[in-house]
């Protein structure tokens, strides 16, 4: 067994509230959670024991929307509107991708992710036999959101993706999902619903980024992307909508009905200014809510005290109410929506049998000081500087600004220099 000791702990089971106890883990899971007794504590028998010396343990961060292997484009094409921006910048590079270079490039992000105290992402992208292998390698938990477009035989292709994924890894998943409505043909729409009823379970999607997007979609269809997907039966079982910007009611409404997540990544969707997503609106109708950083091209970080710092202050502003979605809910979201956004309900809180994903936060920084509320300081003036710890199913894989995951980060990072000054030559 491991044990964390001397610390504060935040399960997150109820509030976010922090009281001195420790937790065990055995193998993946924690398996306990409280103050011992002497008894317990002679019949314990521990491989390693940290010390937490004050420091909070608390559940990791599951960042619900993102692009890793797009960490070979970060800063490469900003400044730009988001359909410049994508179309002739990014679409023009990915294609020339092969699987190494996705295979270091996920590498460097999990680094990353890591600092930021996160230990699960929920990853569209392609090259997924060289990503599943970048994340086994690091000893990092993923979700695969299927990131297929085009015509309708590439229906089959996220199937057999489906098929072949999930159970490929104890950290490795996978969703039915595609890029967008505006790079899908109606056939290809009609495949995917397809595919959710056969397997009846959830689909995820990029959905109401921008007003272009809803436009189009309009006049192509008579209907907004949500209205048009649930139509066409993929939301049945529900799923996620990655950005959902631009929302209409209705929209909301089809969520909450079909159980929806809506997965804000505000600081993407401020830099490509695309517009602050109704958060507050959608929480208030009853939709679940997820965060996410979105890629490393359009972010360009992936952290996550950002985008909770952002989540909370745009919604503020757009509601010109300070009050509006308190520092308590976004961390919730952050760690435990998010969790669940992904299909990772093991994940969201700590609680014996629950998965052993934890982080620990220093408290003896000056950001973090005075304590007098932990919670609101981890989402306004926390960073993440005040990550110490990451461990993904028991194993520590981050501890105080050393990776634990297989590879050198050095040579993570010389890769990852060498592999992108040739994709620019290709």
């Amino acid at each position: 067994m491991i044990r964390f000791k001397n610390g504060l702990v935040m399960t997150l089971e109820g509030g976010c509230e922090a009281e001195k106890k420790e937790v065990w883990v055995e193998g993946d899971k924690v398996c306990f959670v409280g103050v011992p007794t002497d008894e317990q504590l002679k019949n314990a028998v521990f491989e390693k024991e940290y010390d937490l010396e004050g420091d909070l343990l608390m559940p990791s961060f599951k960042n619900a929307h993102t692009h890793s292997a797009m960490t070979f484009l970060r800063s490469y094409a900003d400044d730009l509107p988001l359909q410049d921006w994508l179309f002739k910048q990014v679409f023009p590079m990915e294609a020339k991708l092969t699987g190494e270079d996705v295979y270091w490039f996920s590498r460097l992000a999990i680094l990353e992710y890591l600092t930021s105290g996160v230990s699960a992402s929920f990853d569209m992208y392609f090259e997924l036999d060289d990503y599943v292998r970048a994340n086994i390698e690091s000893g990092f938990r993923t979700v695969l959101c299927g990131a297929v477009s085009g015509e309708g035989e590439n229906a089959k292709v996220l199937e057999e993706r489906y098929l072949k994924y999930n159970g490929i890894d104890p950290l490795i998943s996978m969703r039915l999902g595609f890029h967008a409505e505006y790079t899908a043909s109606r056939e290809l729409l009609e495949g995917i619903a397809e595919l959710a009823e056969k397997y009846k379970v959830p689909v995820s999607v990029h959905n109401s980024e921008t007003a272009k997007e809803v436009r189009e979609c309009i006049e192509k269809y008579g209907k907004t992307p949500t209205r048009l997907f649930d139509d066409l039966g993929i939301y049945k079982y529900g799923g996620a909508g990655f950005h959902c910007v631009h929302f209409a009611p209705e929209d909301m409404d089809i969520f909450r009905e079909r159980g929806v997540f809506a997965v804000s990544c505000p600081g993407s969707n401020s830099k490509l200014a695309s517009g602050i997503a109704p958060v507050t609106d959608m929480l208030a109708r009853g939709v679940k809510v997820g965060l996410g950083t979105d890629g490393p091209a359009s972010n360009n970080a992936l952290d996550m005290f950002r985008e909770m710092y952002l989540l909370t202050v745009l919604q503020k502003l757009r509601n010109n109410d300070a009050a509006a979605l308190p520092a308590d809910e976004v961390l919730k979201i952050a760690c435990c929506a998010s969790a669940e956004t992904m299909g990772l309900a093991d994940c969201g809180c700590i609680a014996v049998g629950k998965a052993a994903d934890l982080i620990v936060i220093g408290l003896k920084k000056p950001s973090m000081q005075p304590v007098n509320n932990i919670a609101k300081n981890l989402v306004y003036s926390g960073s993440k500087e005040n990550v110490r710890m990451t461990v993904i199913a028991g194993k520590v894989r981050y501890l105080d600004g050393e990776f634990f995951v297989g590879e050198d980060a050095a040579r993570i990072y010389a890769k990852c220099s060498e592999l992108t000054e040739a994709l620019k030559k290709r």
